[in-house]
C-alpha cells in the first residue's frame, strides 16, 4: 500500500521524537486516525474526554517536559474546542503544536458540514506559525516549521490538514520551482549572552544597591544555582512569580515565596522596601506588587526581547539566556559585607511561616483548606510534580505549599483558566511516567473538567511506571474565588444562584472507576489520607470537605477591599456571621505578637 499523507505525518512526528499525541477523533481527521492504526499507535494517541482537555494535557506535557507537545482535533467543533488550551499555552509560553482537520478541499466555500474558517479562527492563538497544507509535498516543511517555531518562540503553532488530503498518496517536495524542501528533524539551540558592556552596566546598578530584591520567574528555572549565588553575593531576598514557584527551594531562609494577590507577606515587604530590583525570566504583569515606580533601580534578564522592560522602568535590560547571562554577570558582582538587609528579609520570612503555621491550625468547619496543603508539604516526595487549578485553592497552593529542590509545579498562570489541573497532571505523567503527580483542584473545576478526566487517568495509569496520580478536591460546594472577589472587590454579597455548587460524591465517583479514594471531613484525617495516597498502587482521589469561609486574605489587604467585604456582609450575605468569625480568627493568627510556634 502506498504511503499516505497521514502515514507520512506520523512518520515525521516519530522522527521528531514525539511519543504521544493528545487528542479526540472525528471524521475530519479520519485519514490520520487510520494512519495511527497502520502505525501500531506510534506515536501513542492519548484520548482525552474533550478536545480542550487534550490541549490542556499537551500544555502540561510541554511545561513539565520542556519539550514540544502535540494535540489533535477534528474540523469545526473539535478545532474550536482546542482554543482555550492553546491560549493557555500562548500566554504561559508553552510550545504546543495543534494538528486539526478541515472540510475536504472540494467542499470548501460551500457552507459544508463542520466547515469553519480555521485560518481566521487560529490566526491569533497561533500567530507565530499557522498554515493550511493543500498538497502532499507541502507537508514536511510545514510540519517541521511548526515544531521548530513552537520550540523557538515557546508558543502554540497550528497545522490545518483537509480531510481528503490525509488519504492521498504522499509525494515529497521536488528540486523545482514552487517546491519547498525541509531539513531532517533536530535543532541545536544556542545560549545567547548580552554584550560585556551591558553586563557591566547591570553589575554597576546591582553593586550600588543596598537593599536588593530578586524576582524569579519560570524563565529562571534552569538558572536556579546561579540565582542562589546572586542572592548570596548581594544579600538579596528572592520572591517568585507564580509560574516560577518551583525555581527555588522554599526552605531557603531568604526565599520569600510567591508574589502578587496570591503571594506572601514577606514578598510584599521585600518589594515595598528594596532599593534595587533584579527580574529574571519573569513577565509578572501586576506592577502594583512591584516597588513604587521611582523607588528602585532595576535590571531585567529575559530570553525574549519582546517581553523585556515592559513591567517596570528598568534601567538595564539584558536579553539572553538566564543561566548563561548570570554566569557571565556573577564575576562582576561584589559581595555585600553589610548583612542587615538580609537579616531583615530572613526575619520576615521566618515570621511569615510562623503565621502560616498558626493560621493552618485555626479551627474551621469542617476542614481548614490551608491545612490540606500544609499536610502535603510535610509528606510530598522530592521528585513530585504538582499542578494547581484556578480558584480559591490556588491561594493555598501559592502560599502554603513548600517547594523543595527537585519538585516541579505549574498552573495556568496568565490565562488563569479553570479546568487545567487534572489534564495538566495527565500531561505531566506522560512527560515523566516514573514520578508521582498531585493535582490540587477546587470542586468547581472538578465538576467543570476534572471528573471526566478521571476516566482518562483510569484508562492510562497502567502505562506509567509510577501509578501515583493524586487528585485532591477542595470540596466546599462554592465557586469560592469569585465569591470572595464579589465581597472584596465589588462590595456585593454572595449570590447563591451563581455561586453554590451541587454536592457531588467525588470519592464515590473515583471508586466507581477503580481508583483509590478517601473522603475526609475531619482535619485529623488529612495526614493519614496523604500517606495512604502516596503508598497506593493506583491513582487516588482525596475528597476533602473544606470550609468556604476561610478568607484568602491578600498579603496587603487594602482599606477599600476590607470596606467592600464589610459592605457585602451588611447587604445580606447568606454566610455573613461565619465569614466574620472565620476571618477574624485567621487574621488574628497573622497579627499575633508572639510569632514563635506554640
Amino acid at each position: 500500500m502506498a504511503q499516505t499523507v497521514g502515514d507520512y505525518l506520523l512518520q515525521r512526528l516519530r522522527e521528531w521524537g514525539v511519543e504521544q499525541v493528545f487528542g479526540y477523533p472525528g471524521d475530519g481527521i479520519n485519514g490520520i486516525i487510520a494512519s495511527f492504526g497502520r502505525a501500531e499507535n506510534q506515536p501513542k494517541f492519548v484520548q482525552a474526554r474533550h478536545e480542550e482537555m487534550a490541549a490542556f494535557s499537551a500544555v502540561g506535557y510541554a511545561k513539565f517536559s520542556g519539550r514540544v507537545a502535540v494535540c489533535m482535533a477534528t474540523s469545526g467543533p473539535g478545532a474550536i474546542h482546542l482554543l482555550n488550551g492553546l491560549y493557555d499555552a500562548k500566554l504561559d509560553h508553552a510550545p504546543v503544536v495543534a494538528i486539526v482537520g478541515q472540510t475536504a478541499r472540494s467542499a470548501m466555500g460551500g457552507s459544508y458540514q463542520q466547515e469553519v474558517d480555521l485560518q481566521s479562527l487560529f490566526k491569533d492563538v497561533a500567530a507565530e506559525y499557522l498554515v493550511e497544507v493543500n498538497v502532499p509535498s507541502q507537508l514536511p516543511n510545514a510540519l517541521d516549521r511548526a515544531i521548530r517555531t513552537a520550540e523557538a518562540t515557546r508558543s502554540p503553532t497550528a497545522l490545518i490538514i483537509p480531510a481528503d488530503l490525509q488519504e492521498e498518496e504522499y509525494t515529497p517536495p521536488e528540486h523545482a520551482f514552487k517546491q519547498v524542501p525541509s531539513s531532517p528533524p533536530g535543532t541545536a539551540w544556542g545560549t545567547p549572552v548580552p554584550s560585556s558592556s551591558d553586563l557591566q552596566a547591570a553589575a554597576e546598578v546591582i553593586n550600588a544597591g543596598e537593599k536588593v530584591a530578586i524576582l524569579a520567574g519560570q524563565g529562571a528555572r534552569a538558572a536556579a544555582d546561579e540565582v542562589k549565588q546572586l542572592a548570596e553575593l548581594t544579600g538579596a531576598g528572592v520572591a517568585k512569580a507564580l509560574l516560577g514557584k518551583d525555581v527555588l527551594d522554599d526552605t531557603l531562609p531568604y526565599v520569600t515565596g510567591s508574589i502578587g494577590l496570591l503571594g506572601t507577606r514577606p514578598s510584599y515587604e521585600l518589594m515595598r522596601d528594596c532599593d534595587t530590583l533584579i527580574m529574571i525570566g519573569s513577565n509578572f504583569p501586576y506592577s502594583q506588587f512591584l516597588p513604587e515606580l521611582d523607588q528602585a533601580r532595576a535590571v531585567q534578564i529575559d530570553l525574549d526581547g519582546r517581553f523585556i522592560g515592559m513591567r517596570y522602568p528598568t534601567e538595564v535590560n539584558l536579553v539572553g539566556d538566564s543561566r548563561a547571562t548570570l554566569q557571565a554577570l556573577l564575576p562582576m558582582i561584589e559581595k555585600k559585607s553589610d548583612q542587615s538587609w538580609r537579616d531583615t528579609v530572613t526575619k520576615n520570612v521566618s515570621s511569615w511561616w510562623d503565621s502560616v503555621d498558626h493560621e493552618t491550625a485555626t479551627e474551621a468547619d469542617p476542614v481548614n483548606p490551608m491545612r490540606v496543603v500544609s499536610e502535603l508539604s510535610e509528606r510530598i516526595p522530592d521528585n513530585a510534580m504538582v499542578t494547581a487549578d484556578s480558584g480559591s485553592s490556588t491561594n493555598w497552593y501559592a502560599r502554603n505549599l513548600k517547594i523543595r529542590n527537585g519538585i516541579r509545579s505549574s498552573l495556568s498562570g496568565t490565562l488563569a483558566t479553570m479546568g487545567p489541573g487534572v489534564p495538566y497532571a495527565i500531561g505531566a505523567k506522560f512527560a515523566h511516567p516514573d514520578r508521582p503527580a498531585i493535582a490540587l483542584v477546587g470542586d468547581g473545576a472538578m465538576q467543570m473538567n476534572g471528573m471526566a478526566e478521571l476516566i482518562t487517568i483510569s484508562r492510562y495509569f497502567r502505562d506509567w511506571q509510577d501509578p501515583r496520580c493524586i487528585v485532591c478536591v477542595f470540596h466546599n460546594n462554592d465557586l469560592n474565588q469569585v465569591t470572595w472577589e464579589l465581597r472584596a472587590m465589588s462590595g456585593a454579597p454572595k449570590f447563591t444562584e451563581s455561586q453554590s455548587l451541587p454536592d457531588v460524591d467525588y470519592a464515590g465517583f473515583a471508586t466507581s472507576l477503580g481508583l483509590e479514594a478517601v473522603a475526609i471531613d475531619d482535619p485529623e484525617q488529612l495526614g493519614g489520607a496523604w500517606d495512604r495516597a502516596f503508598s497506593a498502587t493506583v491513582p487516588t482521589v482525596l475528597d476533602v470537605r473544606c470550609d468556604p469561609e476561610v478568607p484568602p486574605i491578600p498579603p496587603h489587604a487594602t482599606f477599600d477591599q476590607m470596606k467592600s467585604t464589610a459592605k457585602s456582609l451588611l447587604k445580606g450575605d447568606p454566610d455573613a456571621l461565619h465569614v466574620m468569625v472565620q476571618g477574624a480568627k485567621t487574621k488574628l493568627q497573622e497579627l499575633r505578637p508572639d510569632r514563635s510556634k506554640s
